[in-house]
């Protein structure tokens, strides 16, 4: 297919410095600059599998899978944490309800499909969540791989996509024996599934990683994918997120790593300050692979696992907000000597979701005045001391850091040097607030780009 000629005269009017390489949803195609972030292998946990299949959720959807499947092999432990909008979606009331009524034990498998969020549908949309679980559970039973305890469904249900539509929920039920029969464990399987679970998302994001516990030699194995793009901001965003680990956890304990482990990793992420109906991230774990059961906050292994699973939770939110909606930079906000963390998250979340920063960063544009504005606006802030606040950028290559304001007087900056370090994909501003507070807070957000209102103003088409 050839392309039209572009107007010459319409060329014209664009400044060079603007033409950039978004990250932009396309076909299936991965951008050459997201591929690295795509891993060609991993070491999954034991006792889980992962399936997918092609329902056609979207009407322009025709070829790629949008139904994942992850299971485990045995009932496990599970726990999540949803979203805080009013309008949460029917698969957050249904999955919440069923995990407060499980108490967290037995457990089978999470199901997600992409291309509607089932959010804002009334009645039918819980029915319809309701039958998206019982549906996925009647797979295990029907095939030998289980039963009925009598404690209803045992199966967490996710949806993403678009507000306010109905699910074509006969089509995902009879594509549910696809998603089951396809169960694997291997690498490919766990890719497919975390590609399923798409939306404009540009790369599909999954890690895994093994890790051993103070207790034993036990070699344990964690694995997770999430997806999301754009309607980014805790707590949380459109964001689902599925981690699975085979280390023995009991369901108490499980919820409070998960709860501890999200507000640094999860809830410290923005693209757009919007905060969706659907968020939830879950984690299960099925024991598989032996040792001593982590059973409370007191045994000897919990505070391992927790330093293990907030940073895997955070590598995972960061490749969240790599593939942010049009972003061409990747920010980490580091807000330092606040009263307290609560004062260094607020700050830094209000430099993330400031329009003006985020453009400023797009624009290659030094104008620190607009950090000092979101620093300065920041609600129930006390630590801000205005004759004590510093701002730098501090760059990628590990060169010194570009002081752009010191203890409230201005710098003379190398405009140069500033626009340099703003060609980088990778960008660290570093906000100090005061002089006599020490704790400190970091978040990672983008830029806002053209493309991000392009991606958003077609959205549903």
């Amino acid at each position: 297919m050839s392309l039209a000629r572009p107007n010459a005269r319409f060329l014209r009017r664009i400044p060079i410095f603007q033409i950039r390489t978004y990250a932009a949803p396309g076909e299936g195609t991965i951008p050459p600059s997201k591929k690295r972030y795509v891993p060609t292998s991993g070491t999954y946990p034991l006792g889980f599998k992962a399936g997918t299949a092609h329902v056609g959720v979207k009407a322009s959807n025709t070829r790629f899978d949008d139904l994942a499947l992850i299971a485990s092999e045995s009932p496990c432990s599970g726990a999540a944490v949803f979203t805080t909008n009013k309008f949460q979606a029917a698969p957050v009331t249904v999955s919440r309800d069923m995990l407060k009524r499980r108490k967290g034990s037995g457990i089978r498998a999470i199901v997600v499909n992409s291309g509607c969020a089932n959010a804002v549908t009334g009645k039918g949309g819980i029915e319809d969540a309701l039958t998206m679980g019982e549906a996925t559970d009647q797979q295990f039973i029907q095939n030998a791989d289980g039963e009925d305890d009598g404690n209803g469904s045992r199966t967490i249900v996710m949806s993403t996509g678009v507000i306010g539509q109905r699910l074509p929920i006969q089509k995902i039920t009879d594509k549910l024996p696809h998603a089951y029969f396809a169960l694997g464990a291997d690498h490919d399987h766990w890719l497919a599934a975390s590609r399923a679970i798409c939306t404009t998302d540009t790369f599909p994001k999954l890690l895994s990683r093994t890790f051993t516990l103070p207790s034993s030699d036990t070699q344990y194995r964690i694995a997770g994918m999430t997806k999301g793009a754009g309607m980014i901001h805790p707590n949380m965003a459109t964001l689902l997120g599925i981690i699975c680990t085979d280390a023995p956890i009991a369901p108490d304990p499980l919820h409070t790593l998960l709860s501890s482990a999200i507000t640094k990793s999860f809830n410290s992420i923005s693209i757009d300050g919007d905060t969706s109906t659907n968020d939830t991230v879950a984690l299960l774990a099925n024991g598989a692979a032996g040792g001593n059961t982590i059973s409370d906050a007191t045994s000897p292994d919990f505070a391992a696992m927790q330093a293990t699973l907030t940073d895997f939770a955070i590598d995972l939110a960061k490749l969240v907000v790599r593939d942010g909606e049009g972003a061409t930079k990747f920010v980490t906000i580091h807000v330092t000597h606040a009263k307290t963390y609560e004062d260094a998250k607020r700050v830094a979340s209000s430099i993330a979701r400031s329009p003006l920063v985020k453009t400023a960063l797009y624009g290659k544009d030094a104008n620190w005045g607009r950090i000092l504005c979101a620093t300065g606006y920041a609600e129930g802030v006390e630590s801000v001391v205005p004759e004590e606040t510093s701002v730098s950028f501090v760059p990628a290559d590990g060169s010194a850091e570009l002081k752009l304001l010191v203890r409230g007087e201005p710098e003379q900056v190398d405009e140069r040097r500033a626009s340099e370090i703003l060609k980088e994909e990778d960008l660290h501003i570093k906000v100090r607030l005061s002089e006599k507070f020490e704790e400190e807070a970091v978040v990672w957000t983008c830029d806002f780009s053209h493309e991000y209102v392009t991606i958003n103003g077609d959205y549903r088409t």
